[in-house]
């Protein structure tokens, strides 16, 4: 009996460190170290590795969590464009339905502390949830999308590999994606090269980057930080006066207030980041404006006074900055260094799919 126990025992041990050796195996994504950049916040449930990173790239770049198979993640976000979906104002769901809002880019998400034009996302992985079920969108249900992705050889042996010989469910299929999409990182635009004392600024970009920082001018610094933290947003939520409403409830879309439920939130949009934004037209939460000079031109002489004004905007007394053309090319000229062509050429955040590994999926 005591012999029995001990072999029992012995089973127990050696299975348990065989499934620990298993997660060893697994190999830790490096990230990069940018300069200027917060510290880069970790997800404490999901770490990621560069076997969940391969994972969720195929999945990012595969039509299967689509309801008729047609339209991808990396159909609404391409990588040439900064995985925005440029030059289309909106975006196109499964049949051609049209979304309400502008499609965001996808990087640096990990600093992000919320997600959509709304912020009904907290997490990556939250994010992750709403394209696939939205009826506009990728109108899947996910109980069918973990069916699909069951029934795949290919995919099960990924999932064993990156999560163990667990039950593939909607959760871990959105870790695995969310894994990949932390990698998304834009970090080498002339800019981040200026940072690290590899290039220089001209004369006109240089005199756009004081203009941006510099209140009594373009005043962009409250929402757009560049220098002391790089990642050219707040990430916070504002209303800019973009429209001329008096009474919040009066507003088209009620942004981040149709999220909370705050009336003190009607008409507040997340503050996107203004890194590739020549690659990312066209602009704000409706795609309004066509250009970055179009934009210029709002905040130098078209803001409105709203309901839930942000604070910042200061100069709305002058319904803007009042730039002079000639600090308008100066900003557009440093707004270009944000460019990060590194980033939507880099071969890691490309598709995957071959014709050979594109049917070992289905």
């Amino acid at each position: 009996m005591r012999t029995f126990f001990f072999l029992i025992c012995l089973i127990f041990t050696s299975t348990f460190f065989l499934s620990n050796s298993e997660k060893a195996a697994l190999t830790p994504y490096k990230f990069p170290n940018p300069v200027a950049f917060p510290a880069m916040p970790q997800s404490s449930d999901n770490p990621v590795t560069i076997e969940g990173v391969a994972l969720g790239r195929f999945l990012f770049y595969d039509p299967i969590l689509s309801k008729d198979k047609t339209i991808s993640c990396a159909s609404c976000h391409k990588q040439e464009f900064a995985f925005s979906d440029s030059p289309n104002k909106f975006s196109k769901g499964i049949n051609g339905q049209v979304q309400k809002r502008n499609t965001p880019p996808l990087f640096n998400l990990a600093w992000y502390q919320a997600y959509f034009w709304d912020g009904r996302a907290v997490t990556i992985e939250d994010q992750i949830f709403f394209p696939v079920r939205d009826h506009l969108e990728m109108n899947l249900d996910w109980p069918t999308a973990t069916r699909r992705i069951q029934k795949s050889k290919f995919y099960r042996d990924q999932f064993d590999l990156v999560f163990g010989e667990v039950a593939i469910d909607s959760i871990l299929i959105s870790k695995a994606i969310a894994q990949f999409e932390r990698t998304l990182i834009s970090h080498n635009s002339k800019f981040d090269r200026v940072l690290r004392r590899e290039d220089k600024l001209t004369t006109e970009e240089f005199r756009g980057f004081e203009i941006m920082n510099d209140q009594s001018m373009a005043d962009c610094l409250h929402c757009h930080s560049t220098d002391a933290n790089a990642l050219a947003t707040s990430g916070k939520f504002g209303n800019n006066g973009i429209d001329a409403v008096e009474d919040p409830l009066n507003y088209r879309d009620f942004g981040l207030g149709g999220y909370t439920g705050k009336l003190s939130d009607y008409g507040k949009f997340k503050i996107p980041s203004l890194r590739n934004i020549v690659l990312t037209a066209p602009y704000m939460h409706d795609g309004r404006f066509k250009t970055i000079r179009d934009v210029i031109d709002f905040y130098s002489t078209g803001l409105n006074h709203s309901a839930n004004l942000d604070a910042k905007m200061t100069h709305i007394k002058t319904r803007g900055v009042q730039l002079t053309e000639y600090d308008k090319n100066c900003l557009e000229a440093f707004l270009l260094t944000l460019t990060d062509s590194v980033f939507i050429s880099n071969s890691e955040h490309s598709n995957p799919f071959t014709i050979q590994s594109s049917k070992r999926t289905e």
